[in-house]
């Protein structure tokens, strides 16, 4: 792999974690700390959506987050072929 081809493969990578770091800090810390007191005004299922958020919905954007990114990275590595 070239100089070129091996930054670009980085700063591709690099981008994807900092998105998702991003949405990981909107769900666990915003929607279930900051603005908790907010979206417990609206019920989803029986449950107020801040408690929702806290107690399943981080968790299933965490699992979410994880099967994306291993999809993304496996394309990106044959994309560049660094793959396994």
């Amino acid at each position: 792999m070239s100089q070129k081809n091996l930054k670009e493969y980085w700063q591709k990578n690099i981008r994807i974690v900092l998105i998702l770091l991003s949405v990981w800090f909107l769900v666990s810390y915003v929607f279930s700390i900051f603005i908790v007191d907010v979206l417990n005004n609206f019920i989803i299922g029986g449950a107020k959506l801040g408690f929702w958020f806290a107690q399943q919905g981080s968790i299933y954007v965490f699992i979410i987050l994880i099967f994306y990114y291993v999809q993304y990275m496996n394309k990106l590595d044959k994309k560049y072929d660094v793959h396994e």
